[in-house]
């Protein structure tokens, strides 16, 4: 039976410390962490999200500060907020929550955040930095980091002589993913919906990530004995057994099954989710930090 991650104490132990550096920075070079969200439209699920990471920032001592426009907004007049938001010297961090309305182009958007305040990660800079092996450099991004959090939990900071397969290449976790994971020394395989043999390819991994967005798709026969699985996937399905139009959250793992196999695993949800905000938090102290001019804390 796997030890099962408990992603909320661990993310509550990054929030601790965020706050501790947080109370730190004000008293000894007088400068409180901005954090600026913005939000387009009325999607409910964005939000909750929203509402969930303003929140946490004034719980850790940030000037939190949420910009919430109506679905009509234009291309223009977001760009201008961003733009306001560049240039104002008490935000230290700017993120604009996706999905952004249909009419909407996130792309030129996340681009025009200056790198240093892209506390998602997701500015070409910031990729390209952690692609290129600089890894206190910029900003990394939140769900990659925070997975890679709890992959530490278990194996420490040096994956010297550990396989890790990440089943997923998409530029917002498995790429990132992989790249923290070789960074750390560890032996590392992106697999994806092309990969010949793909349950071979994962029995081999002692680190298994899946990020795919296909509900229970990796099955107990998929999964090395003893291995570390960590389930990035989110994926709303019926369950009748709630009643009528009931539904409810799974990951991209079979749990149940691969629990009986695995040494570690994360849930869903409990798992990866709490560390996404909780790195958010952490990305901002960081960009703080570094206006500051001081060593920003590691995570």
């Amino acid at each position: 039976m796997s030890i099962v991650i408990d992603g909320k104490q661990v993310a509550a132990s990054v929030i601790d410390r965020v706050k501790q550096a947080t109370a730190s920075l004000e008293q000894e070079a007088g400068l409180r962490p901005g954090l600026a969200v913005v939000i387009v439209g009325n999607d409910p699920a964005s939000h909750a999200y929203v509402g969930a990471k303003s929140r946490m920032a004034k719980e850790c001592g940030f000037t939190s500060i949420q910009h919430t426009l109506p679905e009509e907004t234009s291309q223009e007049a977001l760009a201008a907020l961003v733009e306001t938001l560049n240039a104002d010297p008490a935000i230290h961090g700017i993120l604009v929550q996706l999905p952004l309305p249909k009419h909407l182009q996130a792309e030129p958007i996340i681009q025009s955040i200056r790198p240093e305040k892209d506390v998602d990660g997701l500015h070409v800079v910031n990729a390209g930095k952690l692609a290129t092996g600089d890894l206190t450099g910029g900003l990394v991004s939140c769900t990659p980091a925070g997975a890679m959090v709890l992959v530490r939990q278990v194996h420490g900071e040096d994956l010297s002589g550990l396989s890790a397969v990440v089943i997923g290449r998409s530029n917002l976790f498995g790429k990132p993913m992989a790249t923290l994971l070789t960074a750390a020394n560890a032996t590392t395989t992106i697999a994806h919906s092309r990969t010949r043999d793909l349950a071979a390819v994962c029995r081999e991994a002692d680190i298994l990530v899946a990020a795919v967005g296909r509900p229970m798709m990796v099955k107990a026969d998929w999964v090395k004995p003893g291995a570390t699985v960590i389930d990035v996937g989110i994926n709303r399905i019926e369950a009748p057994e709630r009643g009528e139009g009931k539904t409810r959250l799974v990951g991209d793992v079979d749990f149940q099954a691969v629990e009986a196999v695995a040494g570690v695993l994360t849930p869903v949800p409990g798992g990866v989710g709490p560390m996404t905000i909780a790195m958010l938090m952490a990305n901002t102290l960081i960009a703080a930090s570094r206006v500051a001019g001081r060593t920003p804390p590691r995570f």
